[in-house]
């Protein structure tokens, strides 16, 4: 990973109804967000490429 900036990760696990589930983790260690819960690996997977494919350009509503 020489010369790539890490500015944090996505962790997977099994909740206690033995879903798959993602949270997104700063650099800092904070807790970014939490999906919700997936079947199958392949799912949770699913669900961690479109967080990255469709954050990029998400647009940014604020709630007065």
């Amino acid at each position: 990973m020489k010369g790539k900036i890490v500015s944090g990760k996505f962790e997977i696990f099994k909740d206690s109804k033995k879903e798959y589930r993602f949270r997104l983790i700063a650099k800092n260690g904070k807790i970014i967000c939490q999906s919700e819960g997936y079947k199958t690996k392949g799912g949770v997977n699913g669900g961690i490429k479109a967080v990255k494919e469709l954050a990029i350009d998400s647009e940014i509503i604020v709630i007065k």
